[in-house]
């Protein structure tokens, strides 16, 4: 869609373009440029460490929501292992999981899909997909303790931007 009619303003940073009514169209985050509504994917390679201490998978941008439209974990180097749950987390008024890949789901080589059967556990009727708060970061972390034996997971996280 072509946009002829368009104004730009720096918000936080960020390049925000706007349409002739003031709807958010798109934005630049640093060298991503993302439209408004369109569905991306980031994937990520986390190291173990890194997910024990709790890791920005998307940062916090000023008056734009996040709202997950899918999500994966990949163990890699072993399963991972000791954790309770490798959590992906937002924000609503407070934080929130977004999805938990128990341990049982967490082995090696092996997808986990977000809504699978046991182990990709998802929050009650459809809140995992609703939008997060404005200017609030998408993370991963553990429940338990500290993950073992694998030496990274890949996780692929499926969004959508919103003003």
């Amino acid at each position: 869609m072509a946009y002829t009619n368009a104004k730009s303003e720096w918000v936080d940073g960020n390049l925000v373009f706007r349409d002739k009514d003031g709807n958010v169209i798109a934005f630049l985050n640093g060298a991503a440029g993302l439209q408004h509504g369109a569905a991306y994917t980031v994937r990520r390679r986390c190291t173990i460490a890194e997910v024990n201490a709790g890791v920005t998978l998307l940062p916090a941008i000023a008056g734009f929501k996040y709202r997950m439209v899918d999500a994966s974990i990949i163990a890699v180097g072993g399963a991972a292992a000791a954790h309770t749950s490798i959590d992906i987390l937002g924000t609503i008024s407070t934080s929130r999981k977004l999805v938990a890949f128990l341990v049982a789901g967490t082995t090696q080589s092996t997808l986990l899909r977000a809504g699978a059967a046991t182990n990709g556990v998802i929050l009650a009727d459809g809140a995992s997909f609703t939008a997060n708060d404005a200017g609030t970061a998408i993370t991963v972390n553990k429940t338990g303790s500290d993950v073992t034996t694998a030496t990274h997971v890949d996780i692929s996280f499926t969004f959508t931007v919103e003003a």
